[in-house]
């Protein structure tokens, strides 16, 4: 009997036992499925997590101040000082090198917006800023205009809404361009409507109402507010020289005493791209080892069942070793077997897997992640159903093989 030949045994074997086979199989697509789905949703959040660092863009970098106290050099130091306008306003005047700098201040991150009997959930973020805000936070106008000096300068109450609250207020019904709504007590006339953003910010984007910085001000009356700083420097190959005039500049602003820690923080796109990357890379070894275990147990019921057809077909082996064949052609198809039926789980497993991780990301992505076809994940998956047949069916198929004919065909 050659090996061609006992290929063909062995899938008639399979087919004959169909049910066996689809149960057994199942068995190694859901441990498959585990695998792939874990790997195929992680590496659609980390596509997701890149089209938002993407839409910021790599070469910004923001000044902060730490609100939360932090340990350095085996010491808790306190929190910094908050960022004032008088801060911003200088660091932008006095900033020598070429760059979009945007100064912005959260007034409310709970706010309640209201056209008439419309109004939203009091989840919107009404956010002071400038004329650069828009292009340095990566923002897009699709209808109306961008905040112009005279409505700065002026603090006029005009406001640039995102694209959520103008379908929540006007539910595509009406034009919201020079309509009058109402927040915070105030009332506001839109000149903007931003695209829908979303992507892995849960779309809090897209619930942003931008007012003039020193409206929003006024507004906050005796209320100490937070201002940020954001800069975008031309070239990426431009950011680190940039950075360090930033950190010597701020210094001089909250006149930061020499040998003294920096009262500031300054955050960089591209580390915050490579902060999430080590973290997916960390969320990837453990999906694999999820995927692993429930792919040892999917082998342990494999040879197991392989175990009991090996009892089952106890009398066809005694006849095909007195015909004349030898160990290595029964350890061959019983191997042959165990792998056939880990490759048809797998297939089903890698199936199944890519559509429930890529309905994981989409979920968490609010809709906004492409369609992940990870060929590395799925080709693992294949090597590994392999690895899993070759495992579980090793074993049964040596016992096979060593059974003495004689006492085969005694078997009842």
């Amino acid at each position: 009997m050659n090996l061609l030949e006992n290929i063909r045994e062995g899938l008639r074997s399979i087919a004959g036992n169909r049910l066996r086979t689809i149960l057994t199989s199942l068995i190694i697509a859901i441990g498959i499925t585990s695998l792939v789905g874990i790997l195929t949703a992680i590496e659609g959040i980390q596509s997701s997590v890149d089209s938002s660092f993407a839409g910021l863009g790599a070469n910004t970098f923001s000044i902060v101040a730490r609100q939360d106290a932090f340990r350095r050099g085996g010491r808790i130091q306190r929190q910094d000082a908050p960022i004032d306008y008088f801060d911003a306003v200088q660091f932008k005047r006095r900033f020598p090198y070429g760059a979009t700098i945007a100064v912005s201040s959260v007034v409310a991150g709970a706010a309640q917006a209201k056209f008439g009997s419309k109004k939203t959930n009091p989840n919107i973020q009404l956010t002071g800023g400038d004329d650069n805000y828009l292009a340095v936070k990566g923002f897009t106008i699709q209808n109306g205009r961008n905040m112009t000096p005279n409505d700065l300068t002026g603090a006029r109450n005009v406001a640039i809404i995102g694209d959520e609250v103008a379908n929540t207020l006007f539910e595509k019904k009406l034009d919201p361009i020079n309509q009058v709504i109402r927040v915070s007590g105030n009332q506001y006339k839109i000149i903007g409507v931003l695209a829908k953003k979303g992507g892995f910010s849960g779309g809090g984007d897209d619930r942003i109402i931008l007012i003039p910085l020193d409206n929003a001000r006024a507004l906050a009356g005796s209320q100490k507010l937070t201002f940020d700083i954001t800069a975008s420097v031309p070239t990426v190959s431009d950011q680190d020289e940039a950075v360090d005039e930033a950190r010597g500049t701020m210094r001089l602003v909250r006149r930061d005493q020499l040998g003294q820690p920096d009262s500031f923080e300054i955050e960089r796109a591209d580390e915050l791209a490579k902060e999430t990357g080590n973290i997916t890379g960390y969320l990837r070894i453990g999906g694999f080892g999820i995927g692993f275990i429930t792919l040892l147990g999917a082998s342990i019921a494999l040879l197991n069942i392989m175990l009991v057809s090996v009892t089952e077909r106890t009398r066809e082996i005694g006849i095909r070793k007195s015909l004349g064949a030898t160990p290595q052609r029964i350890r061959e198809q019983f191997l042959i077997e165990a792998i056939v039926i880990c490759i048809l789980g797998g297939i089903g497993g890698v199936i199944l897997g890519l559509g429930v991780g890529n309905l994981i990301s989409s979920v968490i992505s609010q809709g906004k992640g492409s369609f992940i076809v990870p060929w590395a994940w799925m080709g693992l998956g294949l090597v590994v159903c392999i690895t899993v047949g070759l495992f579980a069916g090793i074993y049964p198929a040596v016992r096979a093989s060593k059974l003495d004919p004689i006492d085969a065909l005694r078997y009842e």
